[in-house]
């Protein structure tokens, strides 16, 4: 009998943007958390490199959702585009600042860095994510959507 890995967060339909390419890209950035968090729960040296490994997993994803994201963003011409573009930035250079204080030997616990990423994914999903999300359903409701991919 083999034991299931142990998840920090799974996938909830109320964590959906309606938008199919978003939550497909919302749904690897919580398995790449997932990954993460397993790999904390080592504990060892391997485990440290297996952690900054996956870190660039992560942020390399990120950054690709990041710039869908904010293509979408510029496609609909969203009102609120630079605040929601700042959020991304933020926490892009938060997240590379937290590793490299890390690497260069600031005490780091990784656990606490996965629940930071949780949390801060779930709650841009939650808030930020879904504002711009009905802003385009609302536009696709009135008809004055056009053509734009993902959606």
């Amino acid at each position: 009998m083999t034991e299931e890995p142990l998840v920090l967060v799974e996938w909830d339909n109320k964590y959906s943007v309606g938008i199919a390419l978003i939550d497909d890209q919302h749904k690897e950035l919580i398995r790449l958390t997932n990954e993460l968090y397993q790999g904390c729960l080592a504990g060892n040296e391997e485990a440290e490199d297996f952690f900054f490994k996956t870190v660039r997993k992560v942020l390399d994803y990120t950054k690709f959702h990041f710039s869908a994201e904010e293509k979408l963003m510029e496609n609909v011409r969203y009102p609120k585009y630079a605040e929601h573009k700042k959020q991304h930035e933020d926490f892009v250079i938060q997240t590379l600042n937290d590793v490299k204080s890390f690497q260069g030997g600031k005490k780091f616990v990784p656990n606490n860095f996965v629940r930071y990423l949780k949390d801060w994914i779930l709650s841009h999903i939650a808030i930020t994510d879904t504002q711009y999300a009905k802003y385009i359903h609302e536009l696709k409701r009135q008809g004055t959507l056009g053509n734009v991919i993902g959606i």
